[in-house]
């Protein structure tokens, strides 16, 4: 062999090895990256009915998002693994009809808060950062570039409309601190140190609190997104939030079409005065000045504000009284001006919903005339249309039909000058999310039933017998093409005062009336709520008619879709009407010859509910009990629980000044409540119960639930305990939840069958 031949023959194995050696590095950093594998859709084998297996198998869709174009939809759908113990999101892409579904990541750590850039370019999160990635046009998505480096995490963002900014949330310390923020020589101490109230929200001490930042937005990726180079719309050194706690997220902050401001809601108080409050108001933060205008002042809840197409005027939801969590969500306009320097005025305000008897929530803009919001109206989630008078001209929308007052406002017309129209037909049995796509023929918006969980449709107006409904995805058809729907009534029970209340009731699949049946009352927490048509992976009703139950759900008195007077009947009256509602629907069903022994189950006040009945059970309507995260001990529940003012307002103060719902005020309503808390009555127990609680449980804490169990005990009735130290007011975790649900059934089955 020649010296030259020798001489390629090395090159070229320091090549192969070197490209092996780039192979396996690469390899290995993929790894790293990626972290564990992705958890995928699962195949489903249901043997004749659905299991809990199959219910926490199933893909949670959510966040859908229409193109620039309006041609194509990105979304997102959750997967979970039981045996990793966790859930995983990943995102997928189709065409507006829904053809042409593709999953563009398949990655071990979930992505979320995926946001169109262009019609080719998405930005999304992934490990607490900003990423942005191009859609080829093979469907697959292209090479991703890293846009942010915050320190403390990002955990939701939203683009300007002008591209050249980004809105996010992150973080910054909270009131709350550990032993090594004050002693550095002490990091293994473990430890909360508080000085004022409300130093916890429902699963979590407040050692953070949520700051909304603005950033310049390179989507390249060579200007990284860092908290340095970011604008704090609080300051630094504010204490408030932004989003409020525990449960708002970038559905309080919204660009104006401008670019240039910022509306948002927070509640500018914190510690005790936080903890008896719930008055949030919507503010204008300019970006160029560092200016903020507030919008309103006082009250409730001020929440999502939304801002008109040509940025004129700016819509919110609203509640009237401080204090009240429950009060009637309102939709509220104000006209927005703006000076020669570009500065936001606020112009005249007015409540748009007047006269309407339900609440308003998810508003969104068509144009500067029309607002569309969802409602929960008589025990279903409807879409509606706010439309202003002078518009009714322009456009076929129902409105002559709401000028006469046939569909307006339940009947009446709007003092404000709009009109609402009801636009998902009232016999349509699912509950519908706001529009994410509006267009002149139809709108594209989230649908599920309590025998479905969420999927995405789009509905064609036009129609005399209200829209036409065209499914767009069919995340979960793999399993209900194999199984046969419960069947669904409503059913009118009449109350002990003479009054109509509707009812749910889901029958086993292949019901047979001539066979007899358990049956489970279900008894609603809130607890101002409302049973309606909605899916739930945890109290999931079609799951307990699967094992062969006859599921009962009242929609009794402080439930939320039946105007203000039903759902405010339950402040101050927690043993009153609404556990009467509780029974008459219970005998009605147990009246008929197919309806065998009975259960009553429950969380929250609907865990408060259940010990109640328990102690209220003297004709043994109710043959077992579960309760879960349940108020036991009223008085010991107002001394130890995180949010002041839901128990402040409900056990009988109403409003009526500061601790005028505590256990030693003098009103006669308070007095009333905590004489009728659950656990004076526990001399009366006999029937077997179930109690469940999460150690994390700052709502309700689980002292609650140990309280009642041993009082159980003492009293010689049949009773278990289970308690998760990681969970809180919810059972999140896939293991636990599968412990959860087979717990249960196996309660129920012990003594209902």
């Amino acid at each position: 062999m020649s010296r030259k031949s020798s001489g390629v023959l090395s090159f070229l194995s320091i090549l192969v090895l070197t490209f092996a050696f780039y192979c396996i590095l690469k390899l290995m950093t993929q790894k790293n990256d990626n972290g564990p594998a992705a958890i995928e859709a699962a195949e489903f084998h249901p043997d004749g009915r659905m299991s809990a297996e199959d219910l926490l198998a199933l893909g949670r869709l959510s966040d859908p998002q229409m193109s620039p174009d309006g041609s194509r939809i990105l979304y997102g759908v959750s997967y979970t693994s039981v045996e990793e113990n966790r859930a995983c999101r990943q995102i997928f892409v189709c065409n507006r009809d829904g053809s042409d579904r593709i999953q563009l990541s398949h990655d071990g750590s979930s992505i979320s808060n995926a946001r169109w850039f262009d019609d080719r370019h998405i930005l999304f999160l992934r490990k607490g950062q900003i990423w942005s990635a191009v859609i080829r046009k093979d469907g697959k998505l292209g090479r991703r570039t890293q846009l942010s480096q915050v320190e403390e995490g990002i955990s939701e963002f939203a683009i300007s409309p002008d591209k050249a900014n980004i809105l996010y949330i992150s973080t910054v310390k909270g009131s709350v601190k550990r032993p090594s923020d004050c002693w550095a020589d002490l990091p293994k101490a473990d430890a909360y140190e508080a000085d004022d109230l409300m130093n916890r929200h429902w699963d979590h001490w407040v050692t953070d609190i949520p700051h909304s930042y603005v950033a310049a937005l390179d989507i390249r990726g060579k200007q990284p997104v860092t908290r340095e180079k970011s604008i704090d719309l609080l300051g630094a050194d504010c204490p408030f939030e932004l989003p409020t706690e525990p449960f708002g997220g970038m559905e309080q902050l919204s660009w104006n079409p401008d670019g240039r401001h910022i509306a948002y809601s927070c509640r500018r108080k914190a510690g005790r005065d936080y903890a008896f409050s719930t008055d949030s108001d919507i503010y204008i933060y300019d970006i160029l000045s560092g200016a903020t205008v507030q919008v309103c002042e006082g009250g409730g809840y001020d929440t999502d504000p939304v801002w008109s197409p040509d940025g004129g005027r700016l819509a919110w939801i609203s509640m009237e009284r401080d204090g009240y969590e429950a009060d009637q969500q309102r939709l509220m306009l104000a006209d927005i001006s703006y000076g020669e320097d570009g500065m936001a005025k606020v112009g005249k305000s007015c409540c748009i919903s007047a006269g309407f008897d339900r609440n308003v929530a998810g508003p969104v803009w068509e144009n500067p005339s029309t607002i569309w919001f969802n409602s929960l109206v008589d025990g279903l989630q409807a879409i509606y249309r706010a439309v202003e008078f002078s518009s009714y001209a322009s456009r076929d929308c129902g409105a002559e039909k709401a000028c006469d007052g046939e569909k307006a406002c339940g009947g009446r017309e709007d003092i404000s000058g709009w009109a609402l129209v009801r636009v998902t037909a009232e016999d349509d049995w699912h509950d519908y999310g706001s529009p994410f796509h509006i267009e002149p023929d139809g709108i594209w918006c989230s649908s599920q039933s309590m025998n479905r969980p969420t999927e995405l449709v789009k509905l064609e107006l036009g129609g005399e017998e209200g829209p036409a409904i065209q499914a767009i995805t069919d995340e979960n058809g793999a399993l209900f093409s194999q199984l046969e729907d419960p069947k669904m009534e409503a059913r009118m029970i009449r109350t002990v005062d003479g009054k109509d209340m509707l009812t749910w009731v889901m029958y086993p699949p292949h019901f047979d009336p001539s066979k007899t049946y358990p049956a489970i009352t279900i008894c609603l927490g809130g607890p101002q709520g409302t049973i309606s048509q909605s899916w739930s992976y945890r109290w999931c009703y079609r799951l307990m008619a699967e094992q062969g139950y006859i599921v009962v759900l009242p929609n009794r008195r402080g439930t939320t879709a039946f105007g203000q007077e039903w759902c405010e009947q339950i402040s101050g009256d927690y043993a009153g009407l609404n556990i009467e509602d509780y029974k008459s629907a219970a005998r009605a069903l147990k009246a008929e010859p197919y309806v065998g022994k009975m259960a009553a189950c429950g969380a929250s006040y609907g865990g408060y509910s259940v010990y109640y009945l328990a102690g209220h059970n003297e004709d043994d309507l109710f043959d077992c009990f579960i309760a879960h995260a349940g108020i036991f001990n009223e008085e010991q529940m107002y001394y130890s629980t995180e949010e002041m003012w839901f128990p402040e307002f409900d056990n009988g103060g109403l409003g009526r000044g500061y601790l005028s719902g505590s256990p030693w005020s003098k009103l006669p309503e308070a007095q009333k409540h905590y004489s009728m808390s659950p656990h004076k009555f526990v001399e009366n127990w006999h029937t077997p119960i179930l109690c469940i609680h999460g150690a994390m449980d700052f709502r309700i804490p689980y002292e609650q639930g140990l309280a009642a169990f041993n009082c159980a005990r003492m009293m010689g009735v049949e009773a278990r305990l289970i308690v998760f130290p990681e969970e809180n007011h919810w059972i999140l975790s896939p293991q636990n939840a599968l412990f959860w649900h087979r717990s249960y059934f196996e309660w129920l089955d012990r003594w209902c069958r």
